[in-house]
């Protein structure tokens, strides 16, 4: 009896296992959060958009006000000067309507000089698109863009577009936010005063703007003082009075 022939069978390859292991999925974060990254694209094409707050407890107690000298120096340069007045116009809403309220999208472009084009390449749909790609705001359901109402300092990957002599500027602000907070506001009255001083004013004009701007007494006194600003001018003698009959 003829044994049976065995075909031998062919081994399973096993692929090799993936050299790269893919990212895990971006997460969604609540609007308390991280902003959700969502496309300038994904921005309701509506007459109006409900704004609303961004309330982020992780940044917002290092943030500044939109209306700040600081946004006016380092991020109007990056934003440029319509998305700087957007912010601030949004900001100002937020302040009267705390719960939110409509923005009539065409009446504000007008208000903002720029124009009542809506096209998703118009002016103010760009202004508008930069606050979300710069993580100023972001959509917040149907027809809703909740707005940041405390400015987080500048990242530094956008530091290298401003002119050094901002980016001098903005170095001393962050070695001055480790300081305590009283030597922080001897320093900002020394800067006021050095360019009073410069300007040409005098030591008790120095002395009495930095009252006006609220400095205390002993840090607007000192301060003028080490501007090295001239004395106010002694007044001028009064006449001597006419003889009676000359």
């Amino acid at each position: 009896m003829s044994m049976p022939t065995v075909i031998p069978s062919t081994p399973r390859t096993i692929p090799p296992p993936p050299t790269t292991i893919p990212p895990p999925p971006r997460p969604i974060y609540p609007i308390t959060g991280r902003p959700t990254g969502a496309a300038p694209q994904q921005m309701p094409e509506g007459p109006t958009l409900r704004i609303v707050q961004w309330v982020d407890p992780v940044a917002d107690p290092h943030g500044l006000h939109p209306c700040s000298r600081y946004v006016e120096l380092y991020w109007l340069g990056i934003i440029g000067p319509s998305t700087t007045w957007l912010l601030r116009r949004l900001h100002y809403g937020l302040e009267i309507h705390g719960d939110g309220f409509d923005l009539h999208l065409p009446e504000t472009a007008r208000s903002l000089g720029l124009g009542d084009k809506m096209g998703k390449n118009s002016p103010f749909r760009r202004a508008l698109a930069r606050l979300v790609t710069f993580e100023l705001a972001r959509p917040h359901g149907p027809g809703e863009l909740a707005v940041r109402s405390h400015i987080p300092p500048l990242p530094l990957r956008h530091l290298s577009r401003l002119p050094e002599s901002l980016q001098r500027s903005h170095q001393r602000w962050l070695i001055e936010q480790r300081l305590p907070e009283v030597e922080q506001m001897r320093l900002r009255a020394q800067r006021l005063a050095d360019g009073l001083a410069a300007a040409g004013h005098d030591r008790s004009t120095i002395e009495r703007r930095l009252g006006e701007w609220q400095f205390h007494p002993a840090v607007a006194f000192a301060a003028a003082e080490r501007a090295g600003a001239a004395p106010a001018p002694a007044p001028a003698p009064a006449p001597a009075p006419t003889p009676a009959g000359s």
